[in-house]
């Protein structure tokens, strides 16, 4: 049984992949550039966030990318005020509480926003640790992922990471620790399956693969 799961965030523990949607859309409709549906967004998502502003029809020479970072998390801010939990989050953190597991969380959130938002929704005491990137950019959490290896001191077999994008199958492989990705986040299921990993369709099914 693992000793400690790293819980990624955006789309794994927050339900927010519907506001991200929303949000890109405004900042396409204010450039006049075509709008995306859900499952489109979830197709084209990828990391860095930048490359997948670029599939959408950004054209980074006239529009300043660090302008553009700033101002869509302006919106997402409003959009995601009322994105709840995943489905089961709560009880799920409970439970692995309550079997001695520790829990941490990886995320390429910034921050200061990433703990805020975890306060806001009551379960930021139940993480030993939390590891958010500097700045708003979104690239890779890979060097914040051996960071939190070599400051936790985990053993690479003790510890599983869980996440909803293939970045979270990256990070995890350049940590050398397994990986379980959720269904129903950031990505559709036919861009996780490819990784070869197991998949879970919600949050019961993880704690079941963790218990098992």
């Amino acid at each position: 049984m693992f000793k400690h799961i790293i819980w990624d965030w955006n789309g794994t523990l927050l339900d927010d992949a519907q506001a991200c949607a929303r949000s890109i859309n405004t900042l396409l409709e204010r450039r006049n550039l075509p709008t995306v549906t859900f499952e489109q967004y979830r197709n084209v998502f990828d990391f860095p966030v930048r490359n997948y502003y670029l599939q959408l029809g950004f054209d980074f020479s006239k529009d300043d990318w660090n302008n553009v970072a700033t101002e869509y998390h302006a919106v997402y801010a409003v959009a995601s005020a009322q994105a709840p939990l995943r489905e089961g989050a709560l009880t799920t953190l409970q439970a692995l509480r309550a079997k001695g597991i520790g829990q941490s969380v990886l995320s390429a959130c910034e921050l200061t926003l990433l703990r805020r938002m975890m306060n806001e929704r009551g379960i930021l005491g139940f993480f030993e640790h939390v590891y958010g990137l500097s700045d708003l950019f979104a690239h890779s959490k890979i060097d914040l992922g051996h960071t939190l290896l070599a400051n936790s001191g985990l053993a690479r077999e003790e510890a599983l990471l869980v996440g909803d994008t293939t970045h979270d199958f990256e990070v995890a492989q350049a940590m050398g620790i397994p990986c379980l990705l959720m269904t129903g986040g950031h990505q559709s299921e036919s861009k996780l399956r490819p990784c070869g990993c197991p998949l879970a369709p919600g949050l019961d099914a993880v704690l079941e693969y963790i218990l098992k």
